[in-house]
Formats: structure tokens, sequence, C-alpha cells
């Protein structure tokens, strides 16, 4: 059987701007991503983007969107490619005007905003506009909501036809009348409406709105329909351009099939014919194409290999049994007179693979033909060449589903680094390289050799070209971290993490993947301006989890413990009656402040400090005097301390006075005595 694939099948333009755009924000955005509606009608994709982390949301969730990035979230929301009502996406531009932290991503097909811009043109002031498509569509819902005035929506031509026989169409004296088609319409059912309006309102204002993308895919599907013997549509029943390519085809072609993937073709039953045409609509990824194919081609092998054992040509793709195997080359037994050979460089990269290890008798080896000599009976083959293309629609593969693959580093270049995955070289731009700009070349040379994992970013396929991104990884990998971080993390839970900033209100401590902050009021029990009177960066503290909000992705952390209380530290030191060497921090009118341990201070009343009436503490203090005082009282529920230099002095002088008398007595004593 031969399968053809038409050139115009799969995403469009629009699509693919849509797709790209949202891989470029997985990729390198940060915070929650959203999709207004569905991106595109594809429930494979759609579903990946889910898995991915990126939400579907409604019209009624854009007024919550914008409440939390007003409590300073980082959010992107993605307009999707049929577009949306005007009203919602003026809401989201204005929110974006006033929070720097959200970013719309507006990836309206531009042959969308072409007729939107029609709509709200040709409306309002005695015109009327008139749309051929669905009424429930999106896009249609769409470009509706930009019309200023008077708007009729109608499926096709036998609508059109009953409304303007009917007294409710305009009298074409009075009518100002535009017509344009939503961008996915049947060119078939458009230029029926255009002969209908034409004959009513010759001065009808006309704009051919169809996607061009749109009539070459359809005039390219009814072309093929009415060469093949059968004909596969594949996409979504809900995509309105597949249900019309389907209808397109089936109208051409009574053997039509409708369906979403390789996993459906066991759900109808194709029969056996010469020549099978494929196309798709323009939500379905170029990767679910392929696998048609193959799957098509698979279930024809058997025809497949009877004509290919009739005739070698140079570029064809044989596959051929392993014969013998050397130190140099590998021949196949490819079913023909003609004896396949693949040598060394032509099977592997490696220099030093052994083929006896690669490859064993029996083996069947895929390759295509570089020189056929019929003289010799000898096919060269090539199997890299095969392995590329192959792997070329893994990564296309891998790139539409979102997944990871790994390679190796094998060059610097300018601009980045080119990865060599599967034998398919894929440039890695420096910024997504995941090497910091200020790092320098020698940064992104080290890593050349190493085994990388990265995410496919961007897919140019006219040019079978890829771009991939560490920094994608490294992104989800941190934000698999985080959840399981929060997933653990509980109020009380102990944590030791050097500070990594201060702020005026704070310190910031890394916990290992997500930072938590102590405020100032946390960091001391004493009063202070600023959190490096306590602490600096670089300083590993143990901390405890006071507060969590997982919404916002704070924690609040607390340092000082009751250990450090500095009231609870001068209680195990000193009780009334005790002397404190005391250092003096302050003078007032009415007596001095004196520190007793570091944050507890002692107030020394002016009566308290000498023996004798002075004016000020001044005559007898000054401040940074280390002093000794004793503790007179101890207020538990104020917290306060007095203290008094007095008492020691009259202390002092009561024991000297009690010595004398000692003495004195003694001395009468001994006088008494004689």
């Amino acid at each position: 059987m031969d399968i053809q694939i038409a050139k115009h099948a799969g995403f469009c333009f629009g699509v693919r701007r849509a797709t790209d755009c949202a891989e470029k924000a997985l990729a390198t955005g940060e915070g929650k991503i959203y999709t207004l509606g569905r991106l595109i009608h594809n429930d494979g994709y759609t579903e990946n983007l889910r898995r991915r982390g990126v939400s579907e949301i409604s019209a009624n969730d854009i007024d919550s969107v914008c409440r939390d990035a007003a409590n300073g979230e980082q959010i992107t929301v993605i307009i999707r490619a049929h577009g949306e009502i005007k009203e919602n996406v003026d809401k989201l531009k204005l929110c974006e005007s006033q929070y720097p932290n959200l970013r719309v991503l507006d990836c309206t097909c531009p042959y969308v905003t072409k007729v939107r811009r029609i709509a709200e043109q040709n409306s309002g002031e005695g015109k009327l506009f008139v749309l051929i498509g669905a009424k429930d569509h999106p896009e249609v819902k769409g470009i509706v909501s930009c019309c200023v005035g008077d708007w009729k929506v109608f499926s096709g031509a036998d609508e059109l036809s009953a409304w303007l026989s009917s007294e409710n169409s305009p009298k074409e004296e009075n009518a100002t009348i535009t017509l344009a088609a939503q961008t996915t319409q049947k060119l078939s059912e458009w230029k029926k409406c255009l002969e209908i309006i034409k004959k009513v309102y010759t001065n009808a204002l006309v704009f051919d709105t169809i996607c061009n993308v749109t009539e070459e895919r359809q005039t390219e599907a009814a072309r093929l329909a009415g060469e093949s013997d059968a004909m596969i549509v594949i996409g979504s029943k809900g995509s309105s351009n597949t249900m019309k390519l389907y209808e397109i085809c089936k109208s051409v072609c009574a053997n039509t099939f409708l369906l979403e993937n390789a996993s459906t073709l066991n759900e109808v039953q194709i029969p056996q014919c010469n020549n099978l045409s494929i196309t798709a609509g323009a939500s379905t990824p170029f990767s679910v194409i392929q696998e048609v194919k193959q799957t098509m081609s698979e279930k024809n092998f058997a025809e497949l290999l009877e004509e290919s054992m009739k005739t070698l040509n140079t570029g064809d793709i044989v596959t051929g049994v392993v014969t013998s195997i050397s130190q140099n080359e590998i021949t196949l037994d490819l079913g023909t007179k003609t004896t396949g050979v693949i040598v060394h460089d032509k099977l592997t990269n490696d220099p030093s693979a052994k083929l006896d290890e690669m490859f064993k008798i029996g083996d069947e080896v895929k390759a295509k033909v570089i020189r056929v000599s019929d003289i010799e009976g000898i096919a060269m083959l090539d199997k890299l060449r095969v392995d590329s293309e192959q792997n070329w629609y893994g990564i296309v593969a891998k790139y539409e589903a979102g997944e990871a693959v790994e390679g190796k580093i094998v060059e610097v270049v300018k601009g980045g680094l080119i990865i060599s995955i599967d034998s398919v070289r894929v440039f890695i731009p420096a910024s997504l390289s995941g090497v910091a700009k200020e790092a320098g070349p020698e940064a992104l040379q080290a890593l050349v050799g190493t085994t990388q994992k990265v995410k496919i970013v961007e897919i140019k396929e006219d040019r079978k070209r890829a771009f991939a991104s560490i920094r994608a990884i490294q992104r989800e990998e941190r934000k698999a971290k985080e959840e399981a971080f929060w997933n653990q993390v509980e109020v009380g839970q102990i944590f030791e993490g050097p500070i990594k900033g201060l702020t005026n209100y704070g310190a910031f401590v890394d916990l290992g993947c997500v930072d938590g902050m102590v405020h100032t009021s946390e960091l001391s029990w004493r009063r202070i301006k600023h959190p490096s009177e306590v602490v600096k960066v670089g300083d590993v503290i143990k901390v405890y989890v006071k507060a969590l909000d997982r919404e916002k992705g704070r924690i609040s952390l607390g340092y000082k413990t009751e250990d450090m209380d500095p009231w609870n530290i001068f209680n195990s030191k000193y009780s009334v009656g005790d002397t404190a060497s005391v250092k003096i921090v302050s003078l007032m009118p009415f007596g001095a402040f004196a520190e007793v341990v570091p944050g507890a201070d002692g107030l020394i009343h002016i009566s308290q400090i000498a023996d004798h009436k002075i004016a000020t503490p001044a005559e007898v203090l000054n401040v940074g005097d280390v002093v000794d005082a004793k503790v007179t009282a101890i207020d538990e529920e104020n917290r306060k301390i007095s203290l008094s230099i007095r008492a020691l002095i009259e202390d002092a002088k009561a024991a000297e006075e009690a010595a004398a008398e000692e003495v004195l007595a003694e001395v009468n004593a001994e006088a008494d005595a004689e």
C-alpha cells in the first residue's frame, strides 16, 4: 500500500504559535501558568499540558486570578488560538497593566484577530455584521463580542437563505451589510453563501476571512480523496476544522475514516487498497500523524517487504537480517540477490564501539541504501541516517508530549551548547544552559562530555532543528523538591540553614529548597533596628517554623527561644540582695539605666546613686561606666529590676562601723581585765 501524508496536515501556523508559546512559558516562566479555555482542540496535547502543571481556567476565574496577582503571585495567562470574548481579554490586560507579576500572552491566531477587527469596524451606526460559522464555537463567540452594533451568525447557506427570505431581514435600501466567515469555514459552503447574499444585497461588503492554510488544507484534502482508494482524517471530533475536513473527504471518497490517534485504528475497518492518503486537522500534532502512518505501514509490512525485494535503489529504506559480523562491518540478508553491507562509521558514532557487542547474528537492522553495485551484488547501507531520521521524530514526539530527554554535551558553539540526543544534534542556548551569565565561557566548556537531562522547547520541522533547555529541567526538579518540602513541613519543625539575605524587616534563611523569613521581632528578645545587629549573611542558625502559607509560598520562622530570653538569664544568675557588676547605658534626670545582662536593664534611682544628695546622675556617673550595684527589687510581672549603689556604700559603712565597734569592745575588755 502506498501511504501519502498531505502536505498541509497537522498544526497550522496559529496552533503552532500557541503551542510554542505554551512550551516557552513552561521552559522559562515562573509561577502559575493558566490557559483561558482549551489552548487547542486536541485532547492528548491538552492533557499533557495539565500533567505538566498548566491549568485550564474559564471566564469565571478571571477575578480570582487578578486577586492572586494583586497579592503578589507570579502568574502567566495564555489566551487560546481561537481567541476569547473581548470583555474577558480587556479585563485581563487591565490587570496586567496594574500588576507586573501578571503576564498575559495573547496567542489568538492572527487570522482570527483580523476577523475580530473587521467585526468591530463594520458594526454599529446602521451597519449589520453577518458571520458564517458555528454559533457555539469559541472563535465565533470571540469575534461577535468585538461588534459594537448588530450582528448575525449563520451556520451555512440554508440558514442564511431562510433569514433573507424572512421579514426580519433588513430592507436593501437601508441596509449596510458586511459578510465574513469563521476562519475554518468549509470553502464550498462559503461560496454558496456569497452567491446568495450578492443576489439580495448587491452592495454588500464581503471579506474572505477563511484562513488560506484552511483553504489549502481543504483543497488538498478534496484532491487526495479523489485520487485515493481510502482516506484517513486525524483529529478531535470537537474540532471544527477537523470535522469539515472529514465532511469534504467523505463527499469525495466513500472510504473516509475519522481517527483521533493511532490507538483508534482498530476501531475502523480500512479495506485493502493500493493507495491511502492521510490528512489531519489544525490541532493535530505531527507525531500523531507519524504514528498513524507507522502503524498503517506495519500492518502492510508483508507487501512492503515483497516490493523491496524486487529492486534496490539509492535512498531506499530496507530491513535486513545480520548474517556476519567483523571488526569493521556487518553484512545483512536483504531478501534479494544483493547483500547489504554497513561499515563501522555508518553503524555508530563511537569509534571505540565493538560491533560484536552491538549486534548478534539474526538481529534485524533497518538502514538506508547509499550505493548499489549490481555487478558486485552489494548494497552499501547507512544505519545512522535511519536512526537519525527516526530519532528526529522521536524528539518531535517528546517535544509535543513535554517529556524530558537525555543526551551528551558534545561541544560549545556560538551562543550556547550542542547536545547529542540519539545521534541528533540539538542546540541549547546559553541562557537555557543553567549556567549563570556572569560565570563566563569556562563554565559552559565544563559541561562538555557530561550527560544532561533536557527539555525540548522549540522545533523547526522545516529545517529539522531542535532547541533544548537544561534550565527547564532544573526548574522542574526544583518544583518537585518544593512540592515534597511542602508535603512534609509542619509548624514547630526545626531547621538549620544559612542566612541568604537581610532586609529592614527580617532575615531570609535557606531551608534547602525554599526560603523562610525570620522577622526582626523574632531575632532577638531586645528591640533591634536592623537584623544585622544579631546575624549576618552566611551565618548558619537554627530556626523553627512558626506559620505556613502554602498558597502564597510563605514560611514564617522563629529564632529566639526561652533559653535566649535575657530575663530568664538574669533570674538564673541573680536574686534580691545579690551584687552585680553593671554597665551604665543611659542617664535620665531621675536616675541611671544599667545593663545587668545583655538585654536586661535595671534602674538605679537618683536617690540610690550616692550616699549624699546629688542634683543629677551625671555628677557621679558616665555612660559606659562599669560599677557594682545591689539588686534591691525584682518585679517579675513587669520585668523590672531595681538597683542601688548607695546600698552597697551603706553596707560597706555599716560593716566598717561594726568592725570598729568589735575592735573597741575587744580593747575595753582587755582594759577591764587589767
